[in-house]
Formats: C-alpha cells, structure tokens, sequence
C-alpha cells in the first residue's frame, strides 16, 4: 500500500518511513499542511498518517476539513497530545485511530492494516481470492502451500487488486498505488507491471485472472 505521512519533524519522520518501508508499506511525506492538502489532491492514498503539530497549522483542522469535504480516507493520529479531551477530540473529528507518541512502529503497523481491513469489509490477516492467498503481515502471496514469487510492485499491485476482488480497481489507483510523489511512471509502467503479474499468475494455475476493462482499469476474477 501506498500511505501519506503528515509530519514536519525529521528525526520522528526518517526512522518511521524506513520501517514502515521495511514492511511493505510505501510512504510519501509532508511536512506542512499547504503540502498535504496538495499530495492528496494529487495521490489517492490508502491512509494518512497525521501529525497534529503542523508549521503552518493544527492537525485537527486538517482533518476536519478532509471529512468535510467528503475524504473518508482512513487517518490515523499520530501526536504528543495524549489527554482524553485531545483523543475525544481527534476521534470526534474522524479520526480512524489516536496513538500518542513515542509509539511502537510493529503496534502502528497492525493497527494500520486493522484499519484497512475494516474499510475493505474483511477480519482475516490474509486476502484470499481462488487459490491464490497474501498474507498482509509477511507480505508474502501462495498458491495453496506453494510460494509465489513476486517483486516489490508486483505484490503492491496483487494486494490492490485482491482488496477489490471482482471489481475494476481504475487505473490511476494503481498508479497512484504504485509509483505516489516520486516513482519513475512511464508511458506504459502499469501495463508492464500487470503484464508481468498476469503471466506469473497463469503460470502457476491460481485460481484467479487479471482481465483489463478497457479505458477503465483492472479486475481481478476468479477462473470458473
């Protein structure tokens, strides 16, 4: 998944995009409120992870004007206000988790992917479409017992294709998903990476195809 992190302070940002990364969690960053409502205009995003002492602005006024606007991308507070009337208050304003600083990244990490299988409509710790399976902690996709092997991206791209099994997921979610703020996106970079998905995917009799909805997006269906 492809996440924004709402924090101006370096030492608290550096170390938490590094592990997260560690863990399959791909991380785009702002430092200022102005910047975050930019990257969000710009990247549908999985999640946002907010700091809520901002340079040019307070956290909370963020996301209140994000559920205003319609955004119910999940957010999850990260701060150094840890009084009941502060959490009430985050809660209150749409907040989908409150954690209060220092945190441990592991208990982030779960409570993240908590968050998403709420919003996706599942209680497992794995997707599961077919034959085919990804377990979310481990990052790791098999055919029944067997592994399936798979780059960075390509289980980026299985992961949001088996959220949303049997139905389109549109092509500028991949992108977004895939490649945020910096990635080298080329002309034809999603098809390439679908491609290479596909041929993975028949080669090894999953269960499931990847079928393109022309102009649109992709879809991942199980094979009758």
């Amino acid at each position: 998944m492809r996440i924004l992190l709402i924090e101006d302070d370096d030492t608290v940002a550096a170390p938490l995009i590094d592990a997260l990364s560690r863990r399959g969690v791909s991380v785009d960053r702002a430092s200022r409120a102005e910047e975050a409502e930019d990257c969000l205009a710009a990247i549908d995003y999985a999640a946002i992870l907010l700091d809520l002492g901002l340079p040019d602005g307070d956290g909370i006024a963020l996301l209140a004007r994000m559920r205003r606007n319609g955004d119910n991308r999940p957010v999850l507070v990260l701060t150094a206000r840890g009084s009941i009337d502060a959490r009430i208050l985050g809660l209150n304003e749409g907040a989908d988790e409150y954690m209060v600083k220092p945190f441990d990244v592991d208990e982030l990490h779960a409570r993240l992917l908590a968050v998403l299988r709420r919003r996706d409509g599942y209680a497992g710790k794995s997707l599961r479409c077919g034959a085919l399976e990804l377990e979310m902690q481990t990052r790791t996709a098999s055919i029944g017992s067997k592994p399936l092997a798979l780059s960075v991206r390509e289980t980026q791209l299985l992961e949001q294709l088996m959220r949303r099994a049997g139905k389109v997921v549109v092509k500028r979610v991949v992108e977004d998903q895939l490649f945020g703020l910096d990635g080298d996106l080329g002309s034809n970079a999603v098809e390439v990476y679908v491609h290479r998905l596909r041929k993975k995917l028949e080669d090894v009799a999953s269960g499931v195809r990847i079928e393109t909805v022309r102009g649109v997006g992709y879809m991942l269906v199980p094979v009758a």
